[in-house]
């Protein structure tokens, strides 16, 4: 991580010597590296990792094209995503300017080269990532909870809730996909909360309901309607009348009541069975599914048009083996809460379990990690919940495969994946922290302040 104090790092890729020597002559204030080609610029990419990048399009061995320019920019933006790319372009090259905007980079200039309006836009685009970088750390700090009642301290978690709180002010249909027990109603409701709606937040889980029950169930149906409806009954839509309501497992629905749910989400009206009079009905929905309903519309399982409806805004839940040290903090708040309303002696979490649930894979995710340990507290002897109790044993935790941009990139995300599961587990005392990692007291504190997370 680069500290304040340090000159800012400015990537220049351009094979014009005479421009390399005038760029860096000008920019006295910042720590100028050049580069001539596609090979030079990504070395010095992976050794400095500059905030922000000036990139001449043509690049040899082509300098009169830009597919180089264009290689070299994707190449930079894929290790380095964050970067500030400004690409310099000829006169008249106003589409590669707009292309390269489009595939990711910050802005552009054109040549010959105005010093003055270059150092505005170099100014400009430092300024810019030193405002997302400070937003990044404070996502990765030690937070407990989000939305209300999700706990998480997972950079990957608050990415979904940050988008969750975006989109909740919307008046936009909401699909939420993830793994059974990933947490999707809590979500859901979460976007119901967040927004300016006035009415009741409504489940349904359309997996539940037999086919011939579901359209009942969504819709309605007058008195009389079918053997059995000796009076009128609202439907779940109308129920949310003014408010949200939410689709679990929406791949369950059958095609043709799919076709009269496109029908509600085109016009805002429904009819109940039986009925003959459209009703206007104000309802927001979010869905949810496991299913991958790109292929189920491929195969002609799921309407096409329905899915667009639906899909507005799609949001991916990770499941809970890819929200590093949040087993662990789920487990405290579980251990607690179940001990509390069981009113049992179990109270907290022993090393052996704290261990056994880090190293756990938890295919059924928060709900499977919710069911062990509620069966755990019932079941312990202690005041402790053992490994034992969980029924778990130690096992191997999964790696991630991706590849950092270079060694120091991999200490740090290394260091703070190790110190979020330190910091998890000894419920955020320094002390046993330390001696978990290995590393003094004054050593932790330094690696909390340089990477700025919470203690």
């Amino acid at each position: 991580m680069t500290n304040s104090n340090e000159p800012k790092v400015l990537l220049v890729v351009e094979d014009d010597e005479g421009l390399q020597r005038q760029l860096k002559w000008a920019y006295d204030g910042y720590h100028v590296i050049c580069a001539r080609d596609r090979e030079s610029a990504i070395e010095a990419l992976r050794a400095h990792e500059p905030a922000v990048v000036t990139l001449d399009l043509g690049l040899p061995p082509d300098p009169d094209g830009t597919d180089e320019g264009f290689a070299t920019l994707a190449e930079i933006l894929r290790l380095k995503p964050d970067t500030k790319v400004i690409v310099a372009t000829g006169h008249g090259a106003r589409e590669s300017a707009t292309t390269a905007v489009s595939m990711g980079a910050y802005d552009f200039y054109k040549k010959p080269v105005d010093i003055d309006e270059l150092g505005f836009i170099v100014a400009r685009a430092f300024h810019l990532h030193e405002i997302e970088e400070e937003n990044r750390r404070l996502e990765s700090g030690a937070v407990t909870s989000v939305l209300g009642s999700i706990i998480t301290a997972a950079p990957e978690m608050l990415k979904v809730a940050k988008t969750i709180e975006r989109v909740a002010s919307a008046d936009v249909s909401v699909m939420l996909l993830g793994a059974s027990g990933t947490g999707k109603e809590l979500l859901a409701r979460a976007v119901h909360e967040k927004s300016r709606r006035k009415g009741d937040f409504i489940a349904i889980n359309c997996a539940a309901i037999p086919e011939n029950l579901l359209e009942a169930e969504l819709f309605g149906y007058e008195r009389g309607a079918f053997t059995g409806a000796v009076k009128s009954n609202v439907g779940k839509i109308e129920l949310a009348q003014r408010g949200t309501l939410f689709l679990d497992e929406v791949g369950d629905i059958p095609l043709p009541l799919q076709v009269k749910l496109l029908r509600f989400l085109q016009e805002r009206v429904i009819e109940r069975i039986g009925g003959r009079q459209p009703i206007a009905v104000d309802t927001r929905i979010v869905c949810a599914t496991h299913q991958d309903l790109e292929a189920m519309t491929a195969d002609g399982r799921f309407r096409e048009d329905l899915y667009y409806r639906l899909a507005e805004i799609v949001v991916k839940i990770p499941s809970l083996a890819e929200r590093s040290g949040d087993a662990v903090l789920l487990a405290r708040h579980f251990v607690n809460r179940f001990g509390r309303e069981l009113n049992v002696s179990a109270q907290s979490l022993s090393a052996e379990a704290i261990e056994a649930i880090d190293a756990h894979a938890w295919p059924g995710n928060v709900r499977e990690l919710e069911n062990r340990v509620k069966r755990a507290v019932i079941m312990a002897d202690g005041k402790s919940v053992t490994a034992g109790d969980l029924d778990l044993q130690a096992g191997i935790v999964p790696s991630d495969d991706a590849l950092p941009i270079n060694l120091r990139a991999a200490r740090e995300i290394a260091d703070r994946k190790a110190i979020r599961h330190a910091m998890s587990r000894t419920e955020n005392n320094i002390s046993g922290a330390a001696k978990l990692l290995g590393i003094s007291r004054p050593t932790l504190y330094d690696l909390l302040k340089q990477y700025r997370l919470s203690a």
